[in-house]
């Protein structure tokens, strides 16, 4: 008499075996483990900005100078020890903010409005970005394919940016960074809020966050926590409704860069957002004083 062939009448069957039963649910428990590892590593620097950012919302800045001092050197550490790239990565990524902060907090001017405090807390940001983009090799955007879709960007860059001021202008009733709507200023306010705050911002938070988030936790992902960071960061304003306009605000244009892979189209309107916010729309008033 024959002992039966289990391993035949199993492959007959369709059947996975115990072993291989074990090893799918082991996959599957490794698969649950690692993501949870990831949510764990960008979350839990989210979880610290988000705090920080609440501490200079309720006006104690010394603490959240405290914390934020914090998580650059803990972000530090894990850059320098991690044994994995992706979290090296999305660490370099997400230290960004904190410098940020830690160089706005440090200025003099930090509560006070005028054109040329955005020029000395952004300029220096150009070097950590640019360090950390060169070292995660982030792609950039072909000059020609932009040439080529300046006719489109710019007119819709105007427009949105337009909408998106007048609406934020109701929540938050900005004063103007300009004197008067001379050629002179209003040259100066572009440049300014084009070529310095819209292209660290969006360099910052999408050509760097945001494209590594994806990368870490999927488009949806990376969307949602980029713009997410991108409202906590206007705690400053003291008010929520601005927080969670910027966070609307900065879903729109974390999804036009997703899809159009543009960082220069976000960049232009994000800066005639400002360009509207503080120059235009405080002067002409809502609707540019034609309505």
């Amino acid at each position: 008499m024959t002992s039966p062939d289990y391993k035949s009448s199993e492959m007959k069957s369709g059947q996975p075996s115990l072993p291989e039963l074990g090893q799918m649910f082991k996959i599957q428990t490794d698969e649950k483990v690692g993501f949870l590892k990831k949510l764990f590593s960008a979350g839990a620097p989210v979880i610290a900005i988000a705090f920080a950012e609440l501490l200079i919302f309720s006006g104690r800045i010394k603490e959240a100078a405290v914390t934020y001092t914090l998580l650059l050197v803990i972000l530090s550490l894990s850059i320098t020890v991690s044994k994995k790239l992706e979290i090296r990565k999305i660490h370099q990524a997400l230290i960004l903010l904190p410098i940020l902060r830690l160089v706005n907090l440090s200025m003099p001017t930090f509560f006070e409005s005028n054109l040329y405090s955005f020029v000395f807390i952004y300029a220096p940001m150009t070097i950590p970005a640019t360090i950390i983009s060169i070292h995660q090799k982030i792609p950039g955007e072909w000059t020609v394919d932009l040439l080529q879709k300046m006719w489109i960007y710019l007119p819709f860059s105007i427009l949105a940016g337009l909408i998106f001021a007048e609406a934020e202008y109701s929540i938050i009733r900005t004063n103007p960074l300009i004197p008067d709507l001379s050629p002179v200023n209003l040259l100066l306010l572009t440049i300014i809020m084009i070529f310095v705050v819209g292209l660290i911002e969006e360099f910052i938070f999408r050509g760097i966050i945001q494209t590594r988030l994806e990368e870490f936790l999927g488009p949806a992902g990376g969307i949602l926590l980029a713009s997410l960071l991108f409202g906590l960061m206007h705690s400053s304003y003291g008010t929520p409704y601005e927080m969670a306009y910027t966070f609307l605000a900065g879903g729109t244009l974390g999804y036009l860069f997703y899809r159009t892979k543009s960082l220069s189209l976000v960049v232009m309107i994000h800066g005639f957002i400002n360009i509207f916010l503080f120059g235009l729309i405080p002067h002409l008033g809502p609707g540019l004083g034609l309505m």
